[in-house]
């Protein structure tokens, strides 16, 4: 029952889920693969109850427009089961707003086959701003822990279906709430709350400018069996393990407090997002040091070759808020060698709270006010987004003609490092100089429109010491009109 049909064009995936009346503009269908809403609706004997969430929620046209999209269906067994689950007997008896956030929970606005789902999170969060967890049963793929798919790679004109045999039910709860009901976790759940950690972790979003902002945790929770091993039977046993003062436990600097951060992470790590480099505490006092080879290691010891695992089983368990993993020891409080730092300039929350963030570019024109971290003197600042872009996440910062730009990093361990910075191998690319902290550097940076055969690429700009773990501020200024596509500094420890 395949059709030709026409579709949207002028439409921005991002809109798409606004739910807005508008008619749709025409585009031209030119594959003969039928689109998902349509490939859905005629296939009845499986997929008629989720088709009655399509339309009733008006999201046959957003399923029926350009995309990519990728569909998690789930049958009509799985959604008849779900509505039991809930205690009604039809998808009617469902209130609107639950209908309009369920469909959502199902949608990724990015075409993703199971070759590229692993253990750990998709790459992409899905239609409510969510990431859905992917993990592994012999050759079975699970969805959000409990959903199989049961046929795989549907292929459609605007992306793919995947069939699931179960309803992925919206995850609501913040990381604390998940952590506080889970008995496992008597004892780390009773130090969150002593602590006052628990109130930042049960923040879910909050108001920014216009927009709504979310907040994104990694906690590495230690279970009551591990702390057993240790003598340590309550939380009263775990403060006086760390040699806290039990009268200031709501102090940073308290040592049950130190202990009890260290163990929660800033942004959402599922274990497919870890990479070998360190991971900042939720205060950037500190850091972990995560090793991925064999293993996922944590503070991974070079001389003993001991380190901190996952337990895996018990781990990526989603939360609205982060990502929740089991480790299987108490993780101390330690204080890591220095080790290869990447920051990316766009990684900034201010930056990327724009509509504009991973889909386009958008220039900026105060220097001083637009952003936290970012300053700048010159025409504007660019924000440059290319799907063909070399950069990491296809993004960087880009500036024209005259300019000089500061960028205030991420706190840094202390230590000597080799401070580098890289940008793409294009020819527009100009010659530049470098400050950090204010001090200028005997570097040049060169670029190709620079002359003097400059290539662009990873280049040294500074050699420091820095005496304390603190936040550091460097300054680029070109010295050939030209432009700039800044795109990370690394810094490299040196002996």
């Amino acid at each position: 029952m395949k059709t030709i049909i026409r579709i949207v064009l002028l439409m921005f995936t991002g809109l798409v889920f606004s739910f807005c009346k508008q008619e749709p503009q025409i585009w031209e269908k030119k594959s003969l693969e039928q689109l998902a809403g349509d490939y859905i609706a005629s296939n009845p004997d499986h997929f008629s109850e989720f088709d009655k969430l399509i339309e009733a929620t008006d999201m046959k046209s957003a399923l029926n427009v350009r995309g990519p999209y990728t569909v998690f269906a789930p049958n009509n067994e799985a959604m008849l089961a779900f509505y039991k689950l809930k205690n009604v007997n039809s998808l009617a008896e469902l209130s609107g707003s639950f209908k309009d956030t369920l469909i959502r929970n199902h949608i990724v606005a990015f075409e993703i086959q199971t070759d590229d789902m692993g253990l750990g999170a998709l790459i992409e969060t899905n239609a409510i701003g969510d990431y859905l967890v992917s993990e592994f049963e012999g050759s079975d793929i699970i969805i959000s822990k409990y959903a199989k798919i049961i046929k795989r790679n549907i292929k459609t004109a605007n992306g793919y279906i995947h069939v699931v045999d179960k309803v992925l039910d919206p995850v609501t709860e913040d990381i604390y709430s998940v952590i506080s009901a889970d008995p496992s976790y008597k004892i780390f759940a009773e130090g969150l709350r002593l602590t006052g950690i628990k109130d930042t972790l049960q923040l879910i979003s909050f108001p920014y400018g216009k927009t709504i902002a979310r907040t994104r945790f990694t906690i590495l929770a230690v279970a009551d069996t591990i702390y057993n091993r240790y003598g340590i039977y309550n939380v009263n046993d775990l403060i006086k393990w760390c040699g806290a003062n039990p009268d200031s436990l709501t102090f940073i600097n308290n040592q049950f407090y130190r202990y009890m951060e260290y163990h929660c992470l800033n942004g959402s790590y599922y274990l497919s997002d870890f990479n070998t480099g360190l991971y900042s505490v939720l205060s950037k006092d500190n850091n972990l040091m995560f090793t991925v080879d064999t293993d996922y290691k944590i503070n991974l010891d070079n001389k003993t070759k001991k380190y901190t695992g996952f337990i895996i089983p018990a781990s990526n368990t989603p939360a609205k808020n982060g990502a929740l993993h089991a480790i299987n020891d108490i993780l101390p409080v330690t204080e890591p060698e220095p080790a290869t730092v990447i920051f990316e300039t766009t990684d900034f929350f201010d930056l990327k709270q724009g509509d504009y963030y991973g889909k386009y570019y958008q220039r900026f024109f105060d220097g001083e006010n637009t952003f936290a971290k970012i300053k700048w003197d010159g025409d504007y600042l660019l924000y440059y987004y290319n799907q063909g872009n070399p950069n990491i996440n296809r993004d960087c910062v880009s500036m024209n003609g005259w300019w000089s730009i500061s960028i205030t990093f991420p706190k840094i361990m202390k230590g000597k490092y080799s401070v580098s910075i890289f940008q793409p191998n294009w020819n527009d690319i100009t010659n530049l100089v470098a400050y950090v902290d204010g001090v200028g550097t005997p570097y040049v940076y060169k670029g190709a429109y620079g002359g003097a055969g400059g290539s662009a690429g990873l280049q040294k700009i500074a050699d420091v010491e820095f005496t304390t773990t603190a936040e550091h501020t460097i300054t680029l200024r070109n010295i050939v009109n030209g432009m700039l596509f800044w795109d990370y500094v690394r810094f490299d420890p040196v002996k």
